[in-house]
């Protein structure tokens, strides 16, 4: 009888980051190779100057780098044994650029949960949901009162569900906050209560 693998998580440090470049240069977007290029840079880029379509897979790389060296990219590594296999973006709210654009007075008291990544050959067996919980434990440890994220409406596949289901997230016991449209598209704002 097969045995369900162990993952462990971790969060994002500047010693993981050979695992966590190893991770987004091999595995990350192997079955979708035209994102390959974002490493997770799209949610700390500043879109209001530059188009985010024009930047390149070296570019974002070296810029990521430079985001995990002076701690400004935060979030959460799934490992299988020593190989990292899944990773999730989580961190300040006031620290994104794709956050949703409403006033929002509780900004600074808010942990943005912004995208997942699992490694094809390891979706499906409860890696974002693990990812999600160090999240939520990881925002309530650093004083954050409400952790948020933004779940793409009518969201098909894999890919275009990188927020995360809904399902997860209300599984998890958060809430539909709002709606809202960001980049284009339709977005149910959900949240969870951490204090």
């Amino acid at each position: 009888m097969e045995s369900t693998p162990t993952y462990t998580i971790r969060a994002l440090t500047p010693e993981l980051l050979n695992d966590y470049l190893a991770f987004f240069d091999h595995d990350a977007f192997a079955d979708n190779p035209k994102w390959g290029f974002c490493y997770c840079r799209l949610h700390h880029f500043p879109h209001a100057e530059r188009n985010w379509c024009e930047t390149t897979a070296a570019e974002n790389r070296a810029a990521v780098i430079n985001l995990i060296r002076d701690g400004i990219l935060h979030g959460y590594l799934a490992y299988y044994g020593d190989k990292p296999v899944g990773w999730c973006n989580a961190g300040p709210r006031i620290g994104m650029t794709t956050t949703p654009d409403y006033d929002e007075p509780e900004a600074a008291t808010i942990g943005s949960i912004m995208c997942f990544v699992i490694a094809k050959e390891h979706r499906r067996r409860g890696i974002a949901r693990q990812l999600l919980e160090a999240a939520c434990a990881g925002f309530k440890a650093q004083g954050f009162t409400i952790a948020e994220a933004y779940v793409l409406k009518g969201a098909q596949g894999d890919a275009m569900n990188y927020p995360g289901p809904l399902a997860m997230y209300l599984a998890a016991g958060f809430e539909i906050f709002r709606e809202a449209c960001c980049d284009g598209d339709d977005t149910l704002i959900v949240r969870k209560q951490l204090a």
